[in-house]
């Protein structure tokens, strides 16, 4: 699964909801494939300012906590605190649902292309988990899932993402609910791999009366050692739902905890 590593998955939907006046919040991030190792745990954070469908907001930050509990299994955190600017100051502390999910790798297949490097391997695997209402005017628990299928060859890792989800509800707003997809695409620059640009497109076509979301990112990663990777990307949304442009600084530092 390592070799499907893409490195960075840094809020290609940074996107929200636009209807309802609620606070603007993130709802779909595309994942990778890669499952740390048993006893290895991985802070994800960015960290930068937004610009939403209606107002900026400080992103402080968008958090993913990966611990490794087997070879194929991790335990995934995920969520996102923010700070909006809604009365021309950033005064209006806006956190996100939590995301409590369990990672799998299920398989790969390696297509023996008789050149070694060449060989294209492909990896499927799922990530599935509760909503945990703590946004503001959350209520209940919601439910998210994807299916995972990711693409190896020579220095380029893609991993396709399929799923939904359905949010805590969001007070008289009801509840968010839609599909959701999206693609990481990690294109290695140089022969050490100490360079990565990447690339992601993702949305959500939502099935309750909320804005659909289509996001795109581009940026750079630097894998400073084995437990330390930096990054930063920009994001732009294409939808009347998505965000409309931002910055984020990324920084994922490993720890071994056994």
């Amino acid at each position: 699964m390592r070799t499907l590593r893409v490195v960075a998955c840094l809020l290609v939907l940074a996107g929200a909801r636009s209807s309802h006046a609620l606070p603007i919040r993130r709802l779909f991030e595309p994942t990778d494939l890669e499952v740390e190792d048993p006893g290895v745990a991985e802070v994800d954070l960015q960290l930068g300012p937004i610009r939403g469908p209606n107002s900026w907001r400080l992103v402080v930050p968008d958090f993913e906590v990966d611990l490794g509990l087997t070879r194929e299994v991790e335990l995934e955190v995920d969520g996102a605190v923010a700070v909006e600017d809604r009365s021309g100051e950033f005064d209006h502390l806006s956190p996100d649902n939590l995301w409590v999910s369990a990672k799998a790798g299920l398989g790969d297949v390696v297509f023996d292309q008789g050149h070694g490097d060449d060989d294209l391997r492909l990896a499927y695997g799922f990530q599935v988990g509760p909503k945990l209402p703590t946004a503001r005017e959350a209520e209940g628990i919601g439910i998210e899932g994807l299916g995972l299928v990711g693409a190896h060859w020579r220095r380029t890792l893609v991993v396709l993402n399929l799923g939904g989800l359905m949010d805590p509800s969001a007070g008289r707003a009801g509840r968010p609910a839609g599909f959701e997809g999206g693609f990481d695409l990690d294109q290695i620059l140089d022969d050490g791999g100490m360079w990565s640009l990447t690339g992601e497109l993702g949305g959500v076509l939502f099935t309750s009366d909320d804005a659909d979301q289509l996001t795109a990112t581009a940026g750079f990663t630097y894998h400073a050692t084995a437990m330390l990777d930096v990054s930063i990307v920009g994001l732009v949304g294409l939808t009347r739902g998505s965000d409309r442009g931002g910055v984020l600084l990324g920084i994922s530092p490993k720890f071994r905890l056994w």
